[in-house]
């Protein structure tokens, strides 16, 4: 979800990458897109577990968008306090280092009996991902193939919106049909953690300035002052998918299990699945495309959806929300996509990790701050009232980001540039 020729992605987000080193090795190349898309895949397993957990706790929906919104300030706080590490002491040891945190994550959730453990585990996951994701990116740019020089970039898009999607519906059958599915889930991705371990041990370094000296290099959140006013037109849209995704990820299975009314826990990580799923086609199909005309038919996309939604849940329509949330789906992938795309060229190369920095901290800020009062709110008015008021919101701000980005759009035409 990113520009494909000089960022990567985090969890849900993108990364500065570097330049391809000679001599890629497949190997490594395949052993690092595996590890991104199971990072990814652990992210939303808690997800679809969420009802579960309250119903064994008795926890409120605010509470469960907490732990969510823990998750969301580590990945942003690793990110940004380790997000250079790897360009001094190589890739290898720092993807090696946010696997081991990622095992022990898994093992505080499968020891988890109750809320404290929950959140310790969320935040040592989070710092697990913040950690490895500007490793991960630069290995798949550094390793991607000869042959196929883009699929470096083509895995960072799509690679966190397919493991989120796993996840979600891996989850969804484990609850449903293994037993003692809060367990069960995280040994198995001890295991797979593990295996990607030894695998990353034996993979190539192919950082060119690996082997110095442990060095933490914040990065810093500044916005240069001449793009100022495009960035503010462009972050509006980040804004908007960012929030529809932390409300789907924090509320959304347990949104789908009243409007579906089961108890099938299987529904609750298919929702997940499906709003990932359709983003990922979606960045697929328009990974060519310019990019602010990708963002104007992103936010096309969850308005329909949100006016899907807003109708699914006027009606207590099981089939209507499901359309709506492939429909959402897809304008949150175009609409990330193109967005991100169009920031990434609006500073010089030495200025854009700073710049990139920024969108992180909107980012994380938009996933985890509105899930949270909608969670509060939750215990107040009700999933359903909560989730109706939500919607209608982030249409609001999904209509400004439209009409400023059309604005910008046609100033860029009349100006000869394309950002």
């Amino acid at each position: 979800m990113h520009e494909p020729t000089d960022t990567t992605t985090t969890g849900d987000m993108p990364q500065p990458g570097g330049r391809p080193a000679a001599g890629p090795r497949p190997s490594g190349f395949w052993v690092v897109g595996a590890v991104l898309v199971l990072l990814m895949l652990s992210s939303s397993v808690p997800s679809a577990l969420y009802v579960l957990y309250q119903q064994r706790w008795g926890l409120s929906s605010g509470v469960v968008t907490v732990v969510f919104a823990v998750y969301a300030v580590t990945v942003l706080a690793g990110l940004l306090l380790f997000g250079s590490l790897s360009d001094t002491l190589g890739r290898r040891p720092v993807l090696g280092a946010g696997l081991v945190l990622a095992i022990v994550s898994m093992g505080l959730f499968a020891g988890a009996g109750g809320l404290g453990l929950l959140l310790a585990a969320r935040a040592v996951q989070g710092l697990a991902v913040g950690l490895a994701t500007g490793a991960m990116g630069a290995a798949l740019l550094e390793l991607s193939p000869r042959s196929r020089p883009a699929l470096g970039a083509q895995v960072n898009s799509a690679g966190p919106t397919v493991g989120i999607g796993l996840g979600g519906l891996g989850a969804g059958l484990l609850v449903q049909y293994a037993p003692a599915p809060t367990v069960l889930s995280y040994l198995l991705l001890v295991v797979a953690f593990a295996v990607m371990l030894v695998g990353v041990v034996r993979m190539g370094e192919s950082a060119p300035g690996a082997g110095g000296r442990f060095r933490v290099a914040p990065h810093r959140i500044r916005v240069p002052a001449a793009v100022r006013r495009r960035f503010a037109v462009l972050v509006l849209t980040v804004v908007a998918v960012w929030t529809v995704g932390g409300f789907y990820l924090s509320l959304g299975p347990h949104l789908a299990l009243s409007l579906l009314h089961t108890t099938n826990y299987l529904a609750g990580g298919a929702t997940v699945a499906l709003l990932a799923g359709s983003a990922t086609c979606a960045q697929l199909l328009l990974g060519r495309t310019e990019p602010l005309r990708t963002a104007v038919l992103g936010l096309l996309g969850l308005l329909a959806g949100l006016a899907l939604v807003l109708l699914a849940l006027g009606l207590g329509s099981a089939p209507v929300f499901l359309v709506a949330t492939a429909v959402l789906g897809s304008g949150w992938g175009a609409a990330f996509l193109g967005s991100f795309r169009a920031i990434s060229t609006l500073a010089e190369p030495e200025h854009r990790g700073e710049l990139t920095a920024a969108v992180y901290v909107f980012a994380y800020l938009a996933m985890s701050v509105p899930a949270v009062l909608a969670g509060l709110l939750t215990n107040i008015h009700g999933l359903q009232r909560t989730s109706v008021g939500f919607m209608a919101a982030v249409a609001a701000v999904c209509a400004l980001a439209l009409f400023t980005t059309l604005r910008l759009a046609a100033r860029t035409r009349a100006e000869g540039s394309t950002p």
